[in-house]
């Protein structure tokens, strides 16, 4: 009679089959599907790769990391203030004690406080508070209605789709943080400073003309593309429906212009590496400082 194997796990019971890799026996519960034959669970464990290589792996994968993370924020932040105020989470949408707690005005740059009754804000006379910066950055995550942040989010998508991954993660989101800038520093220059301003179409607008002009750095007629039609669209509509921030359009088609021309240049005619991190960096500085500048004038 032919000799019986037994797991080398499970000495009780009988093995059907070895390991490829290293001959052991083993049962059905010990040996793991691999490529070639089955591996026995060491040599599994011992084929893997590293926790480096993995983390490497996974981020091949998701090659657009970085404009779902900046989606989920803004979903998220949409969510969190319509939970608190259900009112806001309509077509037109409204203002919540968030938005007035998050949004961008000059006033508030400047020291002034604000008074919001649930219905309407108003400012305080003297400018005794707190100069609050933060403004800059929270009001790009800020959305009235349904509709701003369905179309704000529906661009970031397609322009992520399109630039994350020539860019890479780190420089894009470089990229969207200094559109977001300039768009604070053209909306503290030319939209109402009585009212509360909020949105990422500044930052959305910036990607759209870094995509514009770096088409046009290589030759292609940017209007017979989506990304022509799509900018000349926004264009129109910028400036002829009330209510829309001309200035943060403005403000962050230019920044986005200006870092597109230099961090999307052609591989026929590139800037030295480091001028794709020194360009939007010097932006977002500078729209900082500018902000800065206007608010303490």
């Amino acid at each position: 009679m032919p000799a019986v194997s037994h797991c080398y796990r499970h000495p009780d019971r009988e093995a059907g089959r070895s390991c490829t890799r290293c001959g052991r026996p083993a049962c059905s519960d010990c040996l793991v599907q691999a490529a070639v034959g089955s591996h026995c669970l060491e040599c599994a464990k011992a084929d893997r790769p590293d926790v480096r290589s993995r983390a490497q792996l996974w981020n091949a994968r998701h090659l657009s990391l970085a404009t779902y993370s900046l989606i989920a924020v803004n979903v998220a932040v949409f969510l969190i203030i319509g939970v608190s105020s259900p009112s806001t989470m309509g077509l037109n949408g409204g203002i919540s004690h968030l938005h007035a707690d998050l949004g961008l005005n000059k006033l508030l740059l400047q020291g002034h406080r604000l008074i919001f009754d649930g219905n309407a804000i108003r400012f305080s006379g003297a400018a005794d508070g707190p100069h609050e910066w933060y403004r800059l950055i929270t009001a790009g995550f800020l959305h009235f209605g349904i509709i701003h942040i369905l179309f704000n989010m529906v661009l970031l998508y397609q322009l992520g789709q399109l630039l994350e991954r020539p860019l890479g993660r780190s420089r894009f989101l470089l990229l969207y943080f200094a559109a977001m800038l300039a768009g604070s520093l053209g909306s503290l220059l030319v939209d109402n400073q009585l009212a509360i301003a909020g949105g990422a179409s500044g930052a959305v607008f910036g990607l759209m003309a870094a995509a514009a002009v770096g088409l046009h750095r290589r030759g292609v007629n940017v209007f017979t593309t989506g990304i022509g039609t799509t900018l000349l669209l926004n264009i129109v509509l910028t400036f002829s429906i009330r209510g829309i921030s001309i200035g943060a359009h403005t403000g962050g088609a230019i920044a986005g212009a200006i870092c597109g021309y230099v961090m999307l240049a052609p591989t026929w005619k590139p800037y030295p590496k480091w001028a794709a991190w020194a360009a939007p960096a010097a932006v977002a500085i500078a729209s900082v400082a500018a902000s800065a500048m206007i608010a303490m004038g």
